[in-house]
């Protein structure tokens, strides 16, 4: 069974919003909004302005969680100062969702390298999550999409850790790299239960650099933008955006290219696609 992925070459908010209603699936009650901030320094993130068509018309609540690394916001204290500095609070609420321990413990039965994923307990809040995702490279997950944002983005500062170590924090920087990106997959998949299914992602393919939003020093993109995404399945929709880049006829593809495959970024797909929660298979709507 495919799964339905909306895409327009127009990148614009307005689209973002109209790709939204699209999907057909209306997220109700309190809608948690999970989306890359900035870190301080970074020139690729995509700012409030873009997002406000769309964060507003769910009425939603921007969702962040402290990273695990060294940096503007690895504390509750200087990732609120940044967030305001970048002014998502100007337009809407925003909740660090593990600015107060302990944090939220979500058992993943099923999950093939790690079988718990922490997560910022102000989770339980929200009745609906809306992905925001600015794919990209990444250093070491290979490229940022919706699955990075489900699993470490919606991780404890603790989380984060523990993912990226594979279930063992203290090995943060020096795990199995396969084990890594199949913890991230098992992690969202804890996210995507939790919800029963109700989120829907938005990825974005524009400044596009092999690194990720959260690199204070990044490069400048590589590739011209592509467009904007659709789903209700975060598996089709990270593959529909890998895809895309290899369709692509911009002379940067290599280079982006050479990040994920050199981080065998598609493996966090394979993987999710193992774990059953999505989909490889897709049929893309263009609009």
């Amino acid at each position: 069974m495919s799964a339905k992925v909306f895409f327009s070459k127009n990148i614009t908010p307005e689209m973002v919003l109209e790709l939204y209603k699209m999907v057909g699936k209306e997220l109700s009650g309190n809608v948690a909004v999970k989306l890359h901030s900035g870190e301080k320094g970074n020139q690729n993130f995509l700012k409030p302005d873009f997002w406000k068509p769309m964060i507003q018309h769910v009425n939603g609540t921007v969702v962040e969680c402290n990273t695990a690394y060294e940096g503007e916001r690895n504390t509750t204290e200087k990732h609120r100062k940044l967030i305001s500095a970048h002014g998502w609070d100007r337009y809407f609420k925003v909740d660090l969702l593990d600015a107060v321990g302990p944090d939220l413990k979500l058992d993943i039965p099923n999950g093939k390298v790690i079988k718990e994923n922490y997560v910022g307990k102000n989770i339980v809040n929200y009745d609906s999550m809306l992905v925001l995702s600015h794919f990209k490279g990444h250093p070491m997950g290979g490229y940022g999409g919706a699955l990075k944002q489900l699993s470490i983005g919606v991780a404890s500062s603790y989380g984060k850790a523990y993912i990226h170590g594979a279930g063992v924090p203290e090995h943060i920087w020096t795990a199995d790299h396969d084990s890594f990106l199949e913890s991230m997959a098992d992690a969202a998949g804890s996210i995507v239960d939790y919800f029963k299914g109700n989120i829907v992602y938005i990825n974005v393919m524009k400044n596009m650099s092999v690194d990720c939003d959260c690199c204070a020093v990044a490069e400048d993109p590589c590739i011209a933008d592509i467009g904007i995404l659709a789903s209700t399945d975060p598996i089709a929709i990270d593959q529909a955006c890998i895809d895309l880049v290899y369709a692509c006829s911009d002379p940067g593809k290599p280079h982006l290219l050479e990040r994920i495959e050199s981080r065998n970024g598609v493996h966090t797909i394979e993987a999710a696609a193992k774990l059953g929660y999505g989909t490889r298979e897709y049929e893309l709507v263009e609009v």
